[in-house]
């Protein structure tokens, strides 16, 4: 009886986790800390200027750019759950991270990381729309229609990263308490658990193959159709410029999906920390800064929006 009292205290001994980060790589300390805080003050501007600018600019009020502003929202979430962390671990030498702390992180970068490959399938259909269906485009894209998929989205994703964080927190650590990452991911923590993961790793891969996938796959059919329609433009510049719009939204989805599957879809025992951390870089800090670059900055209407907003902006 008092070995399995003592068995049960050993259990719930591990009450914070050491983040690893980049700590095998000290020479490249200064390099990184650089680099990620750029990346998170061009994220964090970016996407707020985009939020603002859709919020002030009434040639802004349209679904797509409704849209971006959800997708910046989302962006905005996800490296500010991260990149503080990480730019505290580059800054001192033992960086930890409380129980409660890691299944806050893993909560909320699932709810926007998830949010955003739907909406990324919502933003495909709306240009789907507007490109094949033109005619039917303000029927179909409603604001009404546009507020549900918005608010589905993000009532879905927070029940998806419900699950995901309450299986997590059921899971008892009894150490090793060193987390092979820089910030709290499923898989690094799974292999940290000392009570049987087999729920777990089965609800992962089922659910993150079978949302990220018919994400993906929409994307495609989507974008497939698209491209169909643009073959049929008699103008070149037209040509030119549909393709340039769809080729640069379609390097972001390839970016975030190929980050994402080398991330989560893999089983705990093939999990590779190298990968995943630079899978890691990928979506919680290249893609929230690259989004308002590639999707907003070099729209037309955006810039016109800047200039009224900002005179001093230049185009």
């Amino acid at each position: 009886m008092e070995a399995a009292g003592t068995s049960k205290i050993n259990q719930t001994l591990v009450t914070e986790f050491l983040l690893q980060g980049f700590s095998q790589h000290p020479e490249l300390r200064l390099p990184l800390l650089a680099c990620f805080l750029v990346l998170y003050v061009v994220a964090l501007t970016g996407n707020t200027l985009i939020i603002a600018l859709v919020g002030f600019s009434p040639g802004l009020h349209s679904p797509m750019y409704f849209f971006l502003s959800n997708l910046a929202t989302m962006d905005i979430i996800c490296t500010s759950t991260i990149l503080p962390k990480v730019l505290t671990g580059l800054t001192i030498q033992e960086n930890t991270i409380s129980f409660v702390g890691c299944m806050a992180q893993l909560f909320f970068l699932i709810w926007s990381s998830s949010s955003e490959l739907l909406l990324l399938s919502v933003m495909a259909f709306d240009r789907y729309v507007a490109i094949c269906r033109p005619l039917h485009y303000s029927a179909i894209m409603s604001w009404h229609v546009c507020a549900t998929l918005a608010g589905g989205v993000w009532v879905t994703c927070a029940l998806h990263s419900s699950i995901h964080t309450g299986l997590m927190a059921r899971l008892t650590f009894c150490g090793p308490r060193v987390l092979e990452h820089f910030f709290c991911e499923i898989p690094p923590l799974l292999l940290l658990s000392c009570s049987p993961t087999r729920v777990n790793s089965i609800m992962t891969l089922l659910a993150d193959g079978i949302y990220g996938l018919t994400n993906f796959m929409l994307t495609l059919a989507s974008y497939g159709c698209i491209v169909a329609s643009i073959l049929r433009i008699r103008s070149r510049e037209g040509k030119r410029r549909a393709f340039t719009t769809c080729s640069s939204h379609l390097i972001v989805v390839s970016v975030y999906y190929t980050a994402v599957f080398c991330a989560y879809i893999s089983p705990a025992s093939s999990y590779s920390p190298e990968r995943s951390k630079v899978a890691g870089v990928l979506y919680t800090a290249l893609s929230p800064t690259l989004n308002p670059l590639i999707y907003t900055l070099r729209n037309s209407d955006v810039k016109h929006a800047l200039g009224k907003l900002f005179p001093f902006y230049s185009r």
